[in-house]
């Protein structure tokens, strides 16, 4: 068997888990909004359970009514919610996973706005600037919740849930009290190290009451906090022994930062699998208890290798899961080439999180719709005009539903501006996802057609019942002065090798496509100018990206140029104006790149019309600017209309 130490079963506490692929605790806003686990939240932990996944994690659990942190978060602070814990747990139990849900109180990243409630911490330290002040729990409150958190676990107990993990990490409320950055109580709960650490040995301590010491336990901490003055991997590692020693835990989850520095909690797709390694391994020297490892692990080798060398005992592949849910099965037989890795784009499962929305994915938008995907009740025939990941995956979903499809790409290869956009710095992961679409497209049956543009006597030829425009976009080219002369080079060109630039390259255009663009230049030892009409630079790139991003530009000294309008275009540069009337220039350039946005091609909607009784147009084509996780799930959307 490939991955033997991954396929390998392992013992939390009294629980025997049958493998260590572990899917962690990650908010999904599928619960309902009286805590209980909805009928979308069952069948999203079953899918990763039934996908081979030995530990299923759910998502952090209210224990204390006071501090629930979102309108759609589970709770177990209620004995009415119970049932529908323990029928996820059934469903999971159903596949041999084991379950574990994680026990929270949010602290000073609640929302007081929700429950009515101020929010509490340690100390009164706000979590970030423009957040609530929290109050200074009080010591009688403290009892309080200690008593809640015990009560919650025998709740889960009750629910047929197999363990429970006592979140202490993130900067939530367990974790202000750790801390010295953020506890600097002067009561038996501050101070020296085993009274900031008391509250956790006391949770503790009352979930091994309450559940007659048959419930193994698990602690969620931090390995460092990422910022001056807070918790350090040193710390970290006498946490660890801490919680095992003189607390008796089972398990411990190693995770990393507080919400400060969010590209450690969910890190950007430039940041490599296994990225916390070394930190876990400083941790799991301090302990005898199995370390689950988590850090944007997308494929099992690196690992197995971990786990084989003694350095983690479970691995948390957190958005991978999201992104496909079958990883350890594909893992297991061998079916690796079409799996959809998580691509780290954060458009769909993080902002989602954050607004209340159910989450998404780019390469996975049955993500937390997976009651849908049903056979269709008549089968027909389907033609997808564009070979991009929109075009891909409708191809995909319509044929798994029992229609014959047939896909058209006028390009030599498939992929779209998916292919391109994989060239840039830290993007060469998006070339996976296409590769395991045309696979899948493969195996359910696509007729997968490169090198076809498709008209309408051909559409006719193929005499389709519906229609699918995946067809993208083209790049924006507006009516300035000089642009049609200047012999600009457009963005997509210049990555694809299309056309050569010299030393100094100007790209005009300051959104996510001109940015990558220069990021890829500059990495080339090219000197790179941005100008943008905007105010700011990279605004429609998640935060976690921009900051890798901006340190790159400032090592290659590239020079930015916010807030300015193009009047007019030269060979060698452009004359622009700011908001205030002010002209400037930026000359002396060897070439020009051009990256000021898309524009939606949908030409042949009509005659795709006069074909087929059903046309739908999805993506850019539809409407442009967009992304990939507007593309694919257009495209789950299109095939369940057929």
């Amino acid at each position: 068997m490939k991955f033997p130490a991954m396929f390998s079963p392992v013992k939390i506490g009294t629980v025997t888990v049958p493998n260590r692929f572990v899917m962690p605790p990650m908010g999904n806003n599928l619960a309902n909004t009286d805590g209980t686990l909805s009928d979308r939240s069952v069948a999203y932990y079953e899918a990763r359970a039934k996908g081979g996944f030995g530990l299923i994690t759910i998502e952090s659990t209210v224990v204390y009514q006071e501090a629930k942190g979102g309108p759609r978060k589970p709770c177990l602070f209620s004995d009415d919610t119970v049932d529908s814990f323990r029928r996820a747990a059934d469903a999971c139990h159903a596949y041999g996973a084991k379950v574990s849900i994680q026990l929270q109180h949010a602290g000073p990243e609640g929302n007081s706005a929700l429950t009515g409630y101020p929010l509490k911490a340690a100390s009164a330290m706000p979590a970030a600037n423009g957040r609530e002040i929290p109050e200074a729990v009080s010591n009688e409150e403290i009892y309080r919740i200690i008593e809640c958190y015990g009560d919650a676990a025998r709740r889960a107990q009750q629910a047929g849930i197999d363990m429970v993990e006592v979140h202490c990490a993130h900067g939530y409320l367990v974790s202000t009290f750790i801390s010295q950055r953020t506890n600097h109580r002067t009561d038996e709960f501050g101070g020296c190290f085993e009274n900031r650490m008391r509250l956790p040995r006391l949770i503790i301590e009352n979930i091994r009451r309450k559940t007659g010491g048959n419930l193994p336990i698990l602690c969620r901490i931090n390995a460092c906090d990422e910022v001056e003055g807070g918790q350090s991997v040193q710390d970290a590692a006498a946490v660890a022994a801490y919680l095992e020693q003189e607390c008796g835990v089972d398990a411990l989850h190693v995770t990393r930062a507080v919400h400060l520095h969010d590209e450690f909690m969910w890190a950007p797709g430039i940041t490599h699998g296994g990225f916390n390694a070394d930190l876990v391994t400083e941790i799991k020297r301090a302990v005898s208890v199995p370390v689950i490892a988590v850090g944007r692990f997308t494929e099992p080798q690196y690992a197995e290798l971990l786990v084989k060398q003694g350095r983690a005992d479970l691995i948390a592949f957190g958005r991978q899961s999201i992104a496909d849910p079958e990883l350890p099965n594909k893992a297991r037989t061998g079916r690796l080439e079409e799996l959809s890795p998580c691509i780290g784009c954060l458009l769909g499962c993080v902002p989602n999180m954050f607004a209340g929305h159910p989450i998404t994915c780019a390469v996975n938008p049955c993500v937390s719709r997976e009651l849908e995907l049903v056979p269709a009740a008549v089968s027909k025939k389907v033609v997808v005009v564009g070979g991009g990941p929109g075009g891909l995956y409708a191809a995909w979903a319509c044929a798994v539903r029992g229609h014959k499809v047939t896909l058209l790409e006028k390009e030599s290869e498939l992929g779209g501006n998916f292919r391109v956009a994989s060239y840039p710095t830290g993007k060469g992961q998006l070339s996976e996802p296409i590769r395991a679409f045309i696979v899948k497209c493969q195996k359910a049956g696509v007729d997968l057609r490169c090198g076809v543009e498709a008209n309408e006597e051909i559409l006719k030829e193929l005499q389709p019942d519906a229609i699918i425009l995946a067809t993208g976009s083209n790049p924006l080219v507006l009516p300035i002065p000089g642009l049609d002369t200047c012999g600009y080079i457009t963005a997509q060109d210049m990555l694809l090798g299309k056309a050569n630039v010299g030393t100094k390259v100007l790209v005009v255009g300051g959104g996510m496509v001109g940015c990558e663009a220069a990021e890829y230049l500059a990495e080339r030892e090219h000197e790179v100018g941005i100008i943008e009409m905007k105010d700011v630079i990279a605004a429609d790139v998640t935060p976690e990206s921009r900051r890798y991003m901006f340190e790159n530009f400032e090592e290659h000294h590239t020079v930015l140029q916010p807030g300015a309008k193009v009047c007019k275009f030269y060979p060698d540069g452009v004359d622009y104006t700011l908001a205030d009337g002010t002209a400037g220039s930026m000359r002396g350039y060897d070439n020009v790149v051009l990256a000021m946005g898309s524009r939606s091609n949908a030409v042949l909607k009509e005659a795709a019309e006069r074909v087929a009784g059903q046309v739908i147009v999805i993506g850019e084509a539809f409407k442009a600017p967009g992304n990939a996780v507007t593309a694919t799930g257009d495209a789950l959307n299109a095939a369940l209309q057929i």
